[in-house]
Parts: C-alpha cells; structure tokens; sequence
C-alpha cells in the first residue's frame, strides 16, 4: 500500500513517502468433452447477488469499468450497506482469514504501484485479516500466478470499534518460486511514521462470512469474496489466461447438473472476450468466422458480426441463424462489407456452421461455433440490430 495515500491498505508502498471469409480447414478442432462434475455453490442473498451482477463484465477490478457499470455497483454497494450484514464485523470470526479482491473505486491518490498491480487481471489480489491472535495483522497480497510467486505486504493492526481496523505497515517482501529466500520490498516503513498508518471500516460483511465491503480513509471502496461462483471464475480465467477451459467445464456442468431450462440465444449486443482458436488466419477471414469484435443477436433469426478495423472502418457481416435442435443452429453468413460513415464496399463472402449453445444467462454466454471452436461472450449493452 502507498504509504502516504493509504487506502484500504490495498495500496502498496513506495520507496519514496512523498509519491506514491470462408472456412478455413487450418484451424484444428479442439473438442471440449464436458464431465459430470461436483461442483461447491456459493450462495448469496437477493441483495447480495444484484451486487454480484453488477460486478460481472467489469474488468481490472473496476479500472475498465464504464460510468453505467460503476452506478450499478454503488447503488447495489448502497443497498447492502444499509442493510448492514453482521453487527460488529471487526468482532466476528466471519472477517477472520483471506478474501480476494473483486472491485476498487480509484481516488486520484492512488499510487503508481497500487494502478500496475490491482488494476491488472492477470494477477490474483488479496487481504488476509487476522485479528483474534496474538499478532493481529492485515496483510495485502499479489499473486503473480503459481510459478513466479508473490508480494506480500504486513501491516500490524488493532480494532478501534465494531467496523474500524487501524494499522500500520512495518514489512513486506517478494516470495519467488525459484529462490530459496524472500526479496525484501525497498520501503523505510520506520522513517514514514504517520505515513505508513491508515484505517480500514468494513461497512457491510455478509451473514455466510464470503461478501465483505470496505471502505478507507481515502474514500476507496472495495468488494471482496472469499469464495467467488462459478461465471466470475470463468471471466478471471478469461483475464488472466489461464484455466479457461476448465472453468467452462465448471460451469456448464454445474448447469447441467441443476436440470436448468434450455438456453436460447439471447438478443443484443455481445462481445467475444475470448476464444479457442490455436492457429491465426487472417483477419478478414478471423472476423467472418466470429473470431473477433462484437456479435449482434437481432429478430427473427437475424445475426451480425461487426469488428472495428482503424480510422472509424468497421468489418460488418449479417446473417440468419435456424434453430435445428436443443440448443443447436445453422448459422449463414452471406452479407458482408466494408463500413466506413454512410458508405460500404460489398464484399463476396458466405460462411456457415453449427452453432451449439452451451450456456447463457443475461451477461455470459458460451457457444461451440465455427470450426468447434469454443467462444465466451460477455453482453455489452441491450441494443439491437436495426
């Protein structure tokens, strides 16, 4: 944490205290076989999961949000707080042990190091509060990922009242895999006095101990989870590269198993975020295949992707989709050109294939399409095609 913007203690300390086309045959079949599988649920109340959903789609843990997404948030984050959750949280064993960081606001304070290292996906962020010990501590971790290591950041801590943590910082290090010791962090924690304390009220702590909000002495709000459910795991895998595969598996499996009704193709605007796509053709041949951009699921069987190409041209592609069994369609691609203001350059191009939807709910979708390969889409809006 900066040691002089001390937010949350999720910022992390400075050295210095005053700154803080048509189908291609080249593209190998990957075939995702989905097992029968015992999947833990986490369960949320009402209030709860319209938070959760708010958080979906929002990426860097709030850095790429939009101004809608961020309302969303505060207004969900506004309901549980007058709720309240667990009287006294500072005085449960509920705070006790370590939760992931799903969701910051940025005050203009924010360090340099806090923007590299929580605004990333592909790093994991924690906090870890034990407070009913002999050494009560908060401490603030990044995970690099399993092979490289961590950055751990100590601070001792102390309960002012039922909500409030005061702490101070006074260690951190680097934990690499492949080094027998740990890299102490460059920060003269002792020569920073006042700069290195900061305090941290929890204003909202969920009854099932998993949902804890945050706020500090800068006004940052946080969200954090111990458990995450299933569709955030998959869009962390998403971010991060990692595992996406298997968190597809989680999660239609789980579907599967709770007997959920078909799935249909939801209207509106969907971006692929990502794709299982090993070998690269083209882009024009990328973007008619649904390999990249935006993809409009409109009436009457209607479908378009669109890709932004550079200097406001768009790649446009409109086609019609059949429903040909549970969960399955014939999808045509026949109207394809050049977009660029009013004007268009119409260009030669059909494309068909199967589409097999595996899951989709209202932000996230998960098909098998061209080629079989596997996509996940995220909802962007609620518009339509024209």
């Amino acid at each position: 944490m900066a040691v002089k913007a001390v937010n949350l203690g999720f910022q992390f300390p400075s050295s210095s205290p005053s700154s803080f086309g048509s189908s291609s045959p080249k593209l190998r079949k990957d075939r995702l076989v989905f097992r029968s599988s015992t999947v833990e649920q986490v369960s949320f109340t009402e209030s709860e999961n319209s938070l959760i959903e708010a958080l979906l789609g929002i990426q860097g843990r709030g850095r790429s949000s939009s101004p809608n997404q961020l309302n969303a948030v505060e207004r969900a984050v506004q309901v549980l707080e007058r709720l309240g959750g667990v009287p006294d949280p500072t005085k449960s064993n509920l705070i006790e042990g370590r939760w992931q960081l799903i969701f910051t606001t940025r005050p203009g304070t924010a360090s340099p190091i806090q923007r590299t290292f929580v605004g990333v996906d592909f790093f994991s962020v924690f906090q870890e509060v034990y407070l009913q010990t002999n050494d009560p501590r908060v401490c603030n971790i990044v995970s690099f990922s399993d092979a490289i290591g961590e950055l751990k950041v100590e601070a001792a801590a102390s309960i002012q009242d039922g909500k409030r943590i005061l702490f101070r910082f006074d260690r951190a290090a680097f934990s690499f895999r492949f080094l027998p010791f740990k890299v102490p962090y460059p920060v003269p924690f002792r020569l920073l006095g006042d700069e290195a304390k900061g305090w941290l009220d929890t204003t909202y702590l969920s009854h099932s101990g998993n949902l804890r909000i945050s706020r500090g002495n800068k006004g940052t709000t946080f969200v954090l989870q111990k458990q995450t459910e299933p569709r955030q795991r998959l869009l962390t895998a998403v971010s991060s590269g990692r595992n996406v595969k298997e968190a597809i598996e989680e999660l239609v499996s789980l579907t599967r198993n709770n007997g959920e009704k078909e799935p249909e193709l939801e209207e509106g605007e969907w971006q692929m975020v990502w794709n299982s796509q090993t070998v690269t053709d083209s882009w024009i041949e990328n973007a008619a295949n649904g390999l990249m951009g935006k993809q409009i699921i409109g009436k009457n069987g209607r479908i378009k992707f669109v890709v932004d190409i550079l200097l406001g041209l768009k790649f446009s592609m409109t086609g019609n989709f059949v429903k040909t069994g549970t969960k399955m369609y014939d999808v045509t691609m026949d109207d394809a050109a050049i977009i660029g203001g009013p004007f268009g350059y119409p260009m030669q191009m059909e494309n068909k294939f199967t589409l097999e939807l595996l899951y989709s709910d209202e932000k996230i979708r998960i098909t098998r399409g061209y080629n079989e390969i596997l996509f996940v889409h995220t909802r962007t809006d609620a518009s339509r095609m024209n």
